[in-house]
């Protein structure tokens, strides 16, 4: 197993009216993250949050090209990202115990928490499809190039890990600094990780290894 530690690029936040950051994706100019009571659309160049979508969403966030999809309690939400209204809600696998959401393979990747998985599930029913079992905490979780990651976070600790999606054994970690958790993890192509910071109200952007 590889392990590294992270190098962070960049820091955001907090924001105003934002006090804690959940799930986040990137649609391919924004980070989108979900801070209790809406969702936030930030421009990682700038910093800066340039629109707002008032649904709340209190866990994982996804984007599938077209729709925003956003955890909140025991439901997934689809919401059409220019009205911001949501379109349809499905059930989660964990009943509220849901972590990290992703999108990949036309499938919605859901994190349980303290159930240490993460399920693949139907995005139109809600069905688990298939179920892939984690020896830590599961946060946010993320595809990229083919390759499954998600964040862990247990006390002072949190890394980021890539696991093998049939297996769920772990083939590289990146330790994140003491206190700088992660609680929600999105990637995009210029070779960044965005990590949520839970109620640090921070996001940080960290350098993807060459391997991902």
């Amino acid at each position: 197993m590889k392990h590294s530690q992270a190098d962070i690029l960049r820091e955001y936040g907090p924001f105003p009216g934002a006090s804690q950051v959940h799930g986040l994706t990137f649609d391919g100019r924004h980070v989108w993250f979900a801070s209790g009571d809406r969702l936030n659309a930030l421009d990682p160049e700038t910093g800066k949050v340039v629109r707002v979508i008032d649904v709340a969403g209190d866990a994982g966030t996804a984007f599938d090209g077209t729709h925003l999809f956003q955890i909140v309690d025991d439901r997934i939400l689809k919401i059409d990202l220019q009205s911001g209204r949501v379109l349809a809600a499905i059930p989660t696998p964990g009943h509220g115990g849901d972590s990290g959401l992703a999108w990949a393979e036309g499938s919605l990747w859901v994190g349980q928490a303290r159930g240490r998985k993460i399920h693949q599930v139907d995005p139109e029913t809600g069905d688990v499809l298939r179920t892939i079992e984690s020896d830590r905490l599961v946060t946010g979780v993320t595809w990229v190039g083919g390759q499954l990651w998600h964040g862990t976070w247990e006390g002072d600790e949190s890394d980021v890990r890539r696991i093998d999606p049939e297996t769920g054994e772990v083939m590289e970690r990146i330790g994140m600094p003491a206190g700088a958790g992660v609680s929600g993890l999105e990637a995009d192509a210029a070779g960044r990780f965005f990590c949520g910071g839970g109620d640090s109200g921070k996001i940080r952007a960290v350098r993807r290894p060459q391997s991902a």
